[in-house]
């Protein structure tokens, strides 16, 4: 099943071993071409994470800082983290369905490591 998220805000939860919610993360959520494209470029920081939707790579070219990037499957498990430098360009992941940006270093205090699976909620609809 296909997962239908818009731009917008959301949270992230990393769920521990238990499957509890072990943290809980503001999430802005990329899905649409121009937000994915756009990202984190010419951003200084990053409260939270950045879910961008579909995707299976990044680059870090034009960026100010080094982040963190999460490739998650279609269930949401991290297949893999890594810690990027700005100017890089990063390895597709073929299982890859999404990916989660943060600032370097966030992921491992959050417990994202591979294996883990994390949760994204939004914000009920008005109507």
């Amino acid at each position: 099943m296909g997962r239908r998220w818009r731009d917008g805000r959301g949270e992230l939860v990393v769920l521990g071993g238990d499957g509890e919610p072990s943290v809980r993360i503001p999430l802005e959520i990329a899905t649409s071409y121009r937000a994915r494209t756009r990202g984190l470029l010419g951003r200084d920081a990053l409260d939270g994470a950045l879910l961008l939707s579909p995707a299976n790579s990044v680059h870090t070219f034009r960026m100010r800082m080094p982040i963190d990037v999460a490739y998650l499957d279609r269930s949401l498990r991290v297949i893999t983290v890594r810690t990027m430098r700005p100017g890089r360009l990063g390895v597709p992941r073929p299982r890859a369905r999404h990916v989660i940006e943060a600032m370097a270093g966030a992921m491992s205090e959050w417990g994202m490591r591979a294996g883990a699976r994390v949760e994204v909620g939004v914000p009920a609809e008005d109507g």
